[in-house]
């Protein structure tokens, strides 16, 4: 396999193998960020937001809907891409560190697992309403909205792309 490939498939992994390099980054005093979401036709929103999640620790954690969790939360349309391409376009972007699949219609089980050091979501999200504060806070935690750039979506470009087809 390609040593870049290799490197960006590394960056995949289950919820054990995860936890245990949250941990390892942790116990070397770097702060963990985690935010999640479907991203399933990533645009320019999603980097733009990436980027500001990852500027707020040392290392990124993104908790991904799987296919299933997609298609329950989305309708049976979505998602566009499966899991494992978003999973490895993720993967490939600099500013992620990790990616971690997860089953359920929220991350709050994956958080708890991950306890990250700060969690982000989305400037269309307030504190109170993003799944996991709770814990987080209560380990000590930040919890943040951060900045919602208005004009991208994913449901936008589906829409955009089944208008011209």
């Amino acid at each position: 396999m390609n040593p870049l490939f290799q490197k960006i498939s590394n960056k995949i992994q289950d919820w054990s193998t995860a936890v245990q390099t949250v941990r390892k980054w942790q116990n070397n005093g770097l702060e963990v960020v985690f935010t999640n979401g479907c991203f399933d036709l990533v645009h320019l929103g999603h980097l733009a937001y990436l980027a500001e999640a990852a500027a707020q620790g040392q290392k990124l954690v993104i908790g991904l809907n799987s296919d299933a969790s997609v298609s329950r939360l989305k309708g049976k349309h979505r998602p566009i891409k499966d899991q494992t391409n978003r999973a490895h376009l993720l993967a490939s972007l600099e500013m992620v560190d990790l990616v971690v699949l997860f089953e359920e219609d929220t991350p709050l089980q994956l958080i708890e697992a991950i306890q990250p050091d700060v969690l982000v979501k989305g400037g269309d999200w307030s504190i109170e309403e993003i799944v996991g504060s709770k814990c987080v806070l209560a380990n000590g935690g930040q919890v943040k909205s951060l900045t919602f750039i208005e004009g991208y979506s994913t449901t936008k470009l589906e829409q955009k792309i089944r208008s011209r087809s």
